[in-house]
């Protein structure tokens, strides 16, 4: 082969790498423009914990060892996808991310090889650039782990599909950029992913969109995200080169509420009007912190919601680390907020149904607020939950507030982000381009 047919052979990647490098370009500008300067001013609070990293210790790196063998027995080795429940082959796009982000923590801590990181990597990677597309433009919300064949939230095969979700998807760059970033010979295979979908698809405006399938199976395209999650996943698509600048923004339609004396930021766009729910949980924060670095407004953020937590039990002497979560028994999805539908600590369903028999200190949440923060709070959270968990199998979802009877569903979410947060405490943020995921420079004082 010629110089000249390697270069023609090669052209998609190349085009791949300059397009990254001109997206890396594009957030540093912006991070010294105006454009993107926030409109409102956050108090910062001095308080904030510091976490000093360093090692694991012998419990955590059992505790690492049990979140690892989630994937090691949820794995279809035909695919290389992973079960998004225990048992369960079906696995959205949040959870393809979050295997491949809980696989990129294993190695780095030692967990598994390299040898057995290179395979899983290539495996999964090599199956997400044969997915069947939702409308031929982006991947479907989720898809059979061992077939690859589109289904719906059942698992049952759908030919029209449900649609595409673009905070999923934009989770699912956040791996994509680590592995571009700092594995570069898997460039290649993300390259060969991304060249066939149709990215601008999901960005309108400067606002992320998602596709849902109407009753006659036409397809309606709807805002996605609110405050918390629109923001995180903004973050990684903003790095592609897309112009997210509206879904990154904070101040556009935030508004406080006072929760056991903490303002918490929460989003005033209610259901009623804009269908979707405003949940206000722990995850979408800890998951900026622990992947991003956090930027200055989402810390303050995430530290008040988690205050408000710690408030809860001071004032109550009831434990609280809520978050969304499967749970072992129908509605199976629960969503455990500190804020949500105007009403604070409301639990409930994806269709907003009282669910309040089933809140749950979230194990996930527990180990991310420690492995982020180390504070004495944390660490009763930890004595609390830290043998949640079943050794073969993995780490379970949670213990139900109102009884004390454990939640055992296993995911794997839940053992992916204890994963990334165990990562947190030895080595800090999973994806870290020297700096290159920043909120502009703003003032921050309390409006």
């Amino acid at each position: 082969m010629t110089f000249k047919d390697g270069i023609l052979a090669a052209r998609h990647h190349i085009v791949f790498l300059l397009g990254l490098c001109a997206a890396f370009g594009l957030v540093i500008y912006l991070e010294n423009t105006d454009i993107t300067r926030q409109a409102f001013t956050v108090e910062v609070n001095s308080e904030i914990p510091v976490r000093e990293f360093s090692a694991l210790t012998e419990q955590e790196i059992k505790w690492a060892r049990i979140a690892w063998q989630y994937f090691e027995n949820n794995t279809h080795e035909e695919t290389g996808l992973v079960n998004s429940v225990d048992g369960y082959p079906a696995a959205t796009m949040w959870d393809t991310a979050s295997y491949l982000l809980g696989l990129i923590s294993a190695e780095r801590l030692g967990i598994i090889d390299k040898k057995e990181f290179t395979r899983r990597i290539t495996k999964a990677l090599t199956s997400l650039a044969e997915l069947e597309l939702h409308d031929g433009q982006l991947p479907h919300k989720s898809y059979n782990a061992k077939s690859l064949a589109m289904v719906d939230y059942t698992n049952q095969a759908t030919e029209r599909g449900i649609g595409w979700s673009a905070i999923d998807i934009g989770r699912l760059f956040v791996p994509f950029n680590i592995l571009v970033w700092n594995y570069p010979q898997f460039t290649p295979y993300i390259g060969e992913i991304t060249s066939q979908w149709d990215l601008n698809a999901m960005v309108v405006n400067g606002v992320l969109y998602g596709a849902e399938v109407n009753e006659l199976g036409e397809t309606n395209y709807v805002q996605e995200g609110r405050i918390g999650y629109e923001e995180y996943a903004a973050k990684s698509v903003s790095l592609l080169g897309l112009d997210v600048s509206v879904a990154m923004k904070y101040n556009d339609f935030i508004q406080y509420e006072s929760i056991e004396g903490i303002d918490i930021p929460t989003d005033k766009r209610i259901p009623e009007i804009y269908v979707a729910h405003n949940y206000v949980v722990s995850e979408s924060y800890i998951l900026d912190a622990i992947e991003f670095g956090g930027d200055a407004i989402s810390k303050e953020f995430a530290f008040r919601v988690y205050q408000a937590q710690e408030n809860r039990y001071l004032q109550r002497g009831i434990l609280t680390a809520v978050s969304e979560d499967n749970i072992d028994q129908a509605p199976y999805f629960v969503y455990n907020t500190v804020f949500s539908n105007g009403k604070a600590w409301n639990a409930i369903t994806d269709t907003g149904e009282d669910a309040s028999i089933f809140r749950t200190v979230s194990t996930k949440a527990a180990i991310g607020w420690h492995m982020l923060y180390d504070t004495k709070y944390t660490q009763k959270l930890i004595d609390y939950i830290g043998h949640n968990y079943i050794e073969g199998k993995g780490w379970l979802s949670g213990i139900y507030e109102i009884d004390g009877r454990t939640n055992n569903a296993i995911t794997a979410n839940s053992n992916a982000i204890i994963l990334e947060s165990l990562h947190y405490k030895v080595n800090g943020p999973l994806l870290n381009i020297s700096g290159a995921i920043k909120q502009p420079k703003i003032e921050v004082v309390m409006e």
